[in-house]
């Protein structure tokens, strides 16, 4: 079974995506593969660098994500040149792995972890999407105390995702990441029970 795994920033997402690969789930993590992306010597990051500049480098090469953070989330208009770099790659990589692990271990749950999973229109290739969920406003909390942000570097963060109430009605199961991590934990154990997984 494959599964899109989705929700906001700050929302818990990456905590329920662990969860899931605790207890037998393999796990396809979209962040991490941007990350492999825009490693020195891949095209995507020379494409970025023609776009955005060396300004974007460290001294060693490496991306500094601050200062192409700073560019793209200041300016729509950037961050979706950005996007038109990175997206194409990391879906192609994603898809491959899914495929992969699929096929190899076809009893197990598939699970795809994109942060932008409705955004960029990639829901129709799962065959259920979970969201983890938290309303906005403990969503920027949790955000601001994270990343150690001011309320409007974490409004422009949040403004740059399709809105998490939004993202809720669209899902086919909600984890709802609001109260205790215990509740968490029940809600998921209860997905992957009525899936027969556990």
């Amino acid at each position: 079974m494959n599964i899109g795994l989705t929700g906001g920033i700050a929302t818990g997402k990456s905590s329920v995506s662990a969860l899931l690969a605790s207890k037998g789930a393999l796990l396809i993590d979209a962040d991490v593969i941007a990350r492999e992306v825009m490693m020195p010597g891949h095209p995507v990051l020379a494409a970025a660098v023609q776009r955005f500049g060396q300004a974007i480098l460290h001294e060693d090469g490496t991306l500094d994500r601050k200062k192409l953070g700073s560019i793209v989330f200041q300016h729509p208009e950037e961050r979706k040149a950005l996007e038109a770099i990175t997206h194409p790659a990391i879906r192609r990589e994603m898809r491959e792995r899914a495929a992969a692990y699929e096929q190899a271990n076809p009893d197990k749950l598939v699970v795809s972890d994109i942060p932008l999973l409705y955004e960029s229109g990639l829901e129709k290739g799962f065959d259920e999407v979970i969201v983890v969920y938290v309303p906005r406003a403990i969503q920027r909390e949790r955000l601001m105390s994270r990343d150690e942000l001011t309320g409007e570097q974490a409004d422009a963060r949040i403004a740059a995702q399709m809105d998490i109430e939004q993202k809720k009605q669209l899902a086919d199961i909600v984890i709802d990441n609001s109260g205790a991590w215990h509740d968490t934990e029940q809600q998921v154990i209860s997905f992957l029970q009525g899936k027969g997984l556990i």
